[in-house]
């Protein structure tokens, strides 16, 4: 079932956060979640199932300077190792896109690393209709 996170997924999303390399405590999620999820221009969804939360996606609705197209950036995108290819993923990007619409977005964006362990996760994007155009830079503060 998907659904909107709550407070009480801290944990379980604490563990899918691992999952993408993002090595994070029940604490540390439940003091973000605080700040997300009460913020309209976020949304996390969660797929449950009875083993508990094994799929999120995160994302923030956005305007841009270089166009007059608003848009939401999936800032985290994840399903358990467990529980990949069975369509967990689709469903979460489906219910993703149906709130970009929502909010009146032009188009749905992502980040995702160039490693090579990455390849078949791009070809998962690519099959949900992404194209990869760009090439992100970071500097930390």
């Amino acid at each position: 079932m998907i659904r909107e996170a709550v407070i009480g997924d801290a944990n379980y999303l604490a563990d899918l956060m691992k999952t993408l390399g993002y090595p994070s405590t029940e604490d540390e999620m439940r003091q973000r979640l605080e700040v997300i999820l009460n913020h309209e221009d976020f949304k996390t969804f969660v797929y449950e199932s009875s083993e508990g939360v094994i799929g999120m996606i995160g994302m923030s609705f956005s305007y841009a300077y270089h166009t007059d197209s608003p848009h939401v950036r999936v800032i985290a995108f994840v399903v358990d190792g467990n529980h990949q290819e069975q369509g967990i993923g689709r469903l979460l990007m489906n219910e993703a896109e149906h709130w970009a619409e929502g909010k009146g977005a032009k188009t749905i964006q992502l980040n995702s690393g160039n490693r090579k362990e990455r390849e078949i996760t791009h070809k998962i994007y690519e099959g949900f209709g992404f194209v990869g155009k760009a090439t992100g830079f970071y500097k930390k503060l």
